[in-house]
């Protein structure tokens, strides 16, 4: 006979495994260090500022 397998555990671990996956995610997205989001919202700034001063606008 197979051994019987208690559901509120297997339940809990089920969570547990998808909070570490939601964590782990979470931590990729917005773990940066502060420097690195700066240099990366400069550089956008940077484009846009590039791709505004290239437009030519009509009269």
């Amino acid at each position: 006979m197979t051994k019987p397998v208690n559901l509120r555990l297997a339940r809990k671990a089920k969570e547990r495994e998808e909070a570490r996956r939601k964590a782990a995610a979470n931590a990729a997205a917005h773990g940066r260090p502060k420097a690195e989001r700066k240099a990366e919202a400069a550089e956008a700034a940077r484009a846009a500022r590039a791709l505004d001063g290239k437009r030519i606008e009509d009269e």
